[in-house]
């Protein structure tokens, strides 16, 4: 007697803890939004996501609905982020600079400390 397929994933799903799927894991149209500099997915932004559905017959804008809020702040939080470590960035490489001046600094001062020739080598030298 056999089972059809249906039936022996309907029967497979139910028994154990993960479910079975045979759908495709990559978005439709991914790769072609990526090449293009476009978001991953359709609604991450854009004006579909980003506009308001309606606004008033007056003109007035609508309300922003809770998805664009929580996107608004996500941005704000974003863009604090970029700050924060452009910021790290640039007093890592301040400091970094600084030490190697400091460096040189040491390393000329020491130059200077060595002995100076004399007699014949200070003279082979200066010609």
């Amino acid at each position: 007697m056999a089972v059809s397929l249906r039936t022996f994933c309907t029967a497979v799903s139910k028994q154990s803890i993960r479910s079975f799927s045979s759908t495709c894991v990559s978005h439709a149209g991914k790769k072609w939004r990526l090449e293009n500099g476009l978001a991953r997915g359709g609604s991450e932004y854009g004006p579909i996501t980003d506009l308001p559905d309606w606004s008033f017959a007056d003109g007035r804008p609508a309300p922003p609905l809770k998805g664009q809020i929580r996107r608004q702040k996500q941005r704000e939080e974003f863009a604090r982020r970029a700050v924060y470590l452009n910021a790290e960035v640039d007093e890592g490489m301040k400091r970094w600079c600084e030490r190697k001046e400091a460096e040189k600094q040491k390393e000329e001062h020491v130059k200077s400390l060595l002995l100076k020739p004399k007699g014949n080598l200070l003279l082979k030298n200066t010609k």
